[in-house]
């Protein structure tokens, strides 16, 4: 914080106590995190509504946003361009399965529709906003602040992208009370140590897992693995596990950089795997004889 007092000049007095943090990871191949936000209370992903919803994107930022200690929430952006009320249930309906215990909302920067809830819901602390370029971000900062602070420009009509039109992180503060952080639109949001945020965005799949007959099951074609026969059943999307799968594995990969233990266990599962498909090919070439 820079203390400002009658006299002296400006400089850094002390540092706040970290206590939640945005991380993802850099796009360099060192084992590095890059901290987005600090001590924020919301995580406010934000997903445009005039492109195809990506869910396995919004996973991604969830996992980042619990595992950063703050409260996640998703704000579907430009709900004017989604006329029909059916199909925008829908649409909200569908990230809501994705984001088991986070609310959703869908909001309007043109109409206002939706503005009032999402005040009152960073009415206190702060927040910090993220998501892609051509999300409405800064639109949709400009309608919280209730004037045009931010600059916009308009995304690409052929994929609903935009550009980089924040370049730098901003601090604004809300009219009904706390603080707003805007940062730049996102291309690449890679997993950092995001084990327990994982979890958390595949809290069904966790809850499922904890049934399997074998508690190391892998859930892909073990006897007796719940997770497997939920998505046989039609309980839970194979998109789902998928995805779950994809992150998993993605954050092993990040976390076995630096932790050895976890490097030792990955090649001992790639030793597994591999001796079993030569076992399989084996015992299918003794068939043919």
């Amino acid at each position: 914080r820079r203390a400002r007092t009658a006299g002296t000049p400006r400089y850094v007095r002390a540092y706040l106590p970290r206590r939640t943090a945005f991380v993802r990871s850099t796009s360099s191949k060192r084992s590095d995190g890059q901290i987005l936000a600090a001590n924020v209370d919301h995580a406010v992903v934000a997903v445009s509504l005039a492109v195809e919803l990506d869910l396995g994107r919004i996973e991604r930022f969830l996992a980042l946003a619990w595992e950063s200690g703050a409260q996640p929430l998703v704000v579907l952006t430009k709900a004017d361009l989604v006329p029909d009320p059916v199909t925008l249930a829908h649409l909200v309906q569908d990230v809501e399965t994705s984001a088991p215990g986070v609310t959703v909302l869908s909001v309007s920067a043109q109409d206002g529709e939706g503005l009032d809830v999402l005040i009152a819901l960073l009415g206190s602390g702060t927040s910090v906003l993220l998501g892609q370029s051509g999300a409405g971000k800064s639109t949709l900062a400009n309608a919280l602040k209730g004037e045009d602070v931010m600059t916009v420009q308009a995304a690409r009509d052929v994929d609903g992208k935009g550009r980089h039109t924040t370049t730098t992180r901003n601090l604004l503060a809300l009219p009904g009370g706390g603080v707003l952080i805007d940062t730049p639109g996102l291309r690449g949001v890679g997993l950092y140590d995001a084990e327990t945020g994982v979890g958390q965005v595949f809290a069904e799949i966790e809850e499922l897992a904890g049934r399997c007959r074998f508690h190391d099951c892998a859930h892909e074609s073990e006897p007796g693995c719940a997770v497997t026969a939920a998505v046989d059943s039609g309980e839970l999307p194979a998109r789902r596990l998928d995805s779950y799968r994809k992150l998993k594995r993605e954050n092993q990969w990040i976390v076995a950089k630096t932790d050895a233990r976890v490097r030792a266990e990955l090649r001992r599962d790639w030793k597994r795997k591999h001796a079993e498909g030569r076992a399989a090919v084996e015992a299918k070439r003794k068939g043919w004889r």
